[in-house]
Formats: structure tokens, sequence, C-alpha cells
């Protein structure tokens, strides 16, 4: 597993304005996955009590690609579940199996991957949210066909860091945990059916 930020990406002046004041809540921790089979991002996010968001620690799991398919959906599960360990999230946040007419066999990749993340979020009896794509990038740029880049800048206005995330899996799934809050914790009555698909 390659981690990629930390919570040190912060502006340093930053870092006293997010500390909750008067309030012994805990933050809210949401992990966001962007699984795939050469390389899944995950990005930790903590919700304060004053609703401000930062960031915890982002980065990849990048399986053997010489391996046998098993070999690296254990590798998957194996570095989930060691950040699920690690971070105690609240909750999870995955991207939404999209299908293109002309890819289909990256979706059917991209589903084996998801797959082992989305078991280990039900061995560790943590809730899972799922988002499509284009909702994640709408929510974040306004575009639902953002690219990487667009994406990476996002994510870095959002969390107030010093630099784009990278790479970019780990911006992606940053991205993921962002749409989490914003449009499950922080969305008006009968919003979340309007983002959010579950299926």
């Amino acid at each position: 597993m390659k981690k990629s930020q930390k919570t040190k990406g912060r502006d340093p002046d930053e870092s006293d304005s997010l500390s909750p004041s008067g309030d012994d809540a805990p933050p809210t921790r949401i992990v966001g996955f962007d699984p795939g089979l050469n390389i899944t991002g995950y990005g930790v996010i903590e919700v304060l009590p004053d609703q401000q968001v930062r960031l915890v620690e982002a980065g990849t799991i990048r399986p053997k690609s010489k391996d046998d398919i098993e070999k690296r959906l254990h590798a998957i599960h194996s570095g989930v579940c060691e950040i699920l360990e690690a971070f105690s999230p609240q909750s999870m946040a995955i991207e939404q199996l999209f299908v293109h007419v002309r890819f289909p066999k990256t979706a059917i990749l991209m589903g084996h991957a998801r797959g082992v993340i989305c078991l280990a979020a039900a061995q560790k009896g943590i809730e899972l949210h799922h988002y499509l794509p284009n909702r994640v990038k709408s929510m974040l740029t306004g575009s639902g066909h953002a690219g990487k880049e667009q994406m990476q800048m996002a994510v870095q206005r959002e969390l107030r860091l010093k630099a784009r995330p990278e790479p970019a899996d780990a911006a992606d799934a940053l991205a993921i945990a962002l749409a989490d809050f914003y449009l499950r914790l922080r969305a008006l009555p009968g919003m979340q059916s309007q983002f959010q698909d579950n299926t």
C-alpha cells in the first residue's frame, strides 16, 4: 500500500481554525475508495463538529501487476482491511459501477475490485454508500465530465491543501469521500435519493 498524502498537506495557518471549539464531540471519519484492479485509491477525511472537513490521509493500494487476479484481489482486500483498522471510519463511500459501451471489460475488472471492497465493509460492519462518477464530478466541479486535473484542483480547494493531491487515484477517492459528506451528511431532506444510487 502506498500512502501519498497526510494531514501535513494542509496549510499550517488552517490547522487552528479546523479544531473544534468548545465542542467535545469527536469528528466523523469517512473513507472513500476509487476501485481498480491495478490501482485502488483511498482517501480518509474528517468532518469536524463545526462541519469543516480536513484531510487525514490518502494513497493507493497497488497489487503486483504480474500476479494472478485472485492474488491481486486478495491484496486489495487486505489493503482495504488495513485502512479500516487503522482509521476506524464511521462510513465508507465508493464509486458506483459505470459501464461504458466501448469499454465493457474495464467495468468487469473494476467490478472485481469493487466487490472485495464491499466485502471488507460488510466484514467490518461499516455502512457503505455508492455514488455515480458523474454525480461526484458535478458536485465538486459543476461538470459531470470533469477531467483528472479538474478533480485534483477541486479536491485541493475543498481540503485547503498546499498542492494538488497525487496520484489522481487518491484524489478521486478523496472526491468520493467529499461527495458522501456533501450529498449525504449535509444533504437537505429528500436530496439523498436524487444523488445516491445504492444498487
